[in-house]
């Protein structure tokens, strides 16, 4: 069945998809980044791409961004309910997972920001890691926001108009530019995050004294 789905998605079926389906709204292009989350092999740099295309740059952006996210924080919270059954509890209890959760909950951020911006890579264990490791929702949605908003955006203006990149090369240096500035805006989110956690056990300290 998925071997099927997968032979469907080709750049021809889904403009055609989305085009029988536009009297639906956005729910087709959200519901196929969506199940991006559920079904990993699907190709993310063609759905997006084809969003943009069929919806406009803008729009087709927002609406990926949407059904990313959502696949996302999906998974995620699943995930996260599941770890608190025993067997999970006592997997995580081990010195080695042990060991692997608490950096991820430390660097948990950078992990989920940096791997959210590429349009291909292991989305679903990522998601799974983090929820395993109780990463809290607030910061796991911020970082999952952010890094799919910057890969989007780059993923929707190249698709929303191939052919100018063949006209004008230096084009993509704006979408070099605008992934590096991104990552610097969401490394200072992260110290803030970051300063947030450490107050309270400074506080703390403060009052032991």
């Amino acid at each position: 069945m998925i071997s099927d789905l997968l032979d469907y998605m080709t750049e021809e079926n889904l403009h055609r998809l989305l085009g029988e389906y536009r009297s639906y709204g956005p729910l087709p292009g959200i519901l196929l980044t969506f199940l991006k989350s559920f079904v990993p092999p699907l190709p993310t740099i063609l759905i997006v791409g084809v969003n943009a295309a069929v919806y406009g740059l803008w729009l087709g952006f927002l609406y990926s961004w949407i059904g990313l996210v959502a696949g996302c924080m999906a998974t995620f919270l699943l995930v996260r309910t599941a770890a608190g059954h025993r067997i999970a509890r006592r997997w995580a209890a081990k010195p080695k997972v042990k060991a692997s959760m608490d950096w991820i909950r430390r660097n948990g951020f950078s992990y989920v920001f940096v791997l959210s911006l590429f349009p291909v890579g292991p989305f679903v264990l990522v998601n799974m890691a983090a929820a395993v490791s109780r990463m809290s929702v607030l910061r796991f949605l911020a970082a999952v926001a952010a890094g799919k908003a910057v890969m989007a955006l780059a993923v929707s203006f190249v698709g929303y108009d191939i052919a100018r990149f063949y006209r004008d090369p230096l084009q993509l240096v704006y979408v070099v530019l605008f992934i590096v500035l991104s990552w610097y805006v969401c490394k200072k989110i992260e110290a803030r995050f970051m300063r947030k956690e450490v107050a309270p056990d400074g506080a703390q300290a403060a009052g032991g004294n």
